[in-house]
């Protein structure tokens, strides 16, 4: 399985402390070691940085840690192949244009039979079965309509689809639109929120701890999303199979 790493805030934030935890699971103390990737929102255009090597071992992945990006929306993902060869086509999160939005996609987990559904608009570069649910979501999203539909009824949508492509089997997943995080437990996702009282936060995978109080504002709200807890300090909120989240500025909507 691979592991999942989101965030959505309601100011830009630097995400390098939980991403230094998760690139350590890629290869190190974790067994994730065939690609990774994080895509970073700035308005509605999204940096993104993929590299098939081993994240615990990747120079991009070092420089990602140790560069100062700061954004509101951020999905990463670091990868056991299971479906689709170890290259970079094959690396999430994924990114597609729709309604004149960059909109990003990761997934976790083993979709049988989910390339089957045909598709439309869009079409995978690679050959995952992840890339595949992904184009299928957005030409199901096309189809209804033409332009950027009001929050509300975009989050029912998209909550419909990823409960469609759930019962293909394992579907841990991740969308944005720049605006939301969406986010489906299908087995494994945990959650916490970060807010006023501040405090400081120990790795789980690595020997870095942050005091989160020199770092914030007192209107600061900071949702992390992982497969699994990424410090030990913190009360992290387990999600049960079959949520589905739609965050906006670091809080459910």
């Amino acid at each position: 399985m691979c592991e999942l790493l989101g965030m959505s805030a309601n100011v830009p934030t630097d995400i390098r402390f939980s991403f230094t935890g998760l690139a350590k699971r890629g290869g190190a103390t974790g067994p994730h070691k065939d690609g990774w990737g994080i895509a970073f929102y700035a308005g509605r255009g999204a940096r993104c940085f993929h590299d098939p090597q081993p994240s615990a071992k990747s120079e991009l992945a070092h420089l990602v840690a140790n560069y100062p990006i700061k954004s509101r929306v951020v999905i990463a993902h670091v990868r056991l192949a299971n479906r689709g060869r170890v290259s970079l086509e094959n690396t999430h999160p994924f990114s597609r244009e729709l309604w004149g939005r960059t909109w990003v996609f990761a997934h976790n987990g083993q979709l049988k039979g989910v390339k089957k559904r045909p598709l439309g608009r869009y079409q995978p570069v690679g050959g995952t079965d992840s890339e595949h649910a992904f184009c299928w979501i957005l030409d199901q999203l096309a189809a209804r309509w033409s332009a950027l539909p009001a929050p509300k009824a975009l989050d029912r949508a998209v909550k419909a689809l990823f409960e469609e492509i759930n019962s293909h089997g394992v579907f841990n997943a991740m969308l944005s639109d720049s605006r939301s995080l969406y986010v489906f437990c299908s087995k494994r996702l945990c959650y916490l929120t970060r807010r006023a009282p501040f405090g400081p936060a120990t790795l789980l995978d690595e020997d870095v701890e942050v005091d989160f109080a020199a770092e914030t504002t007192p209107k600061d709200i900071v949702t992390v999303i992982a497969t699994q807890p990424l410090t030990g300090n913190e009360s992290w909120i387990k999600l049960e199979r079959g949520d589905f989240i739609a965050f906006r500025d670091g809080l459910p909507a």
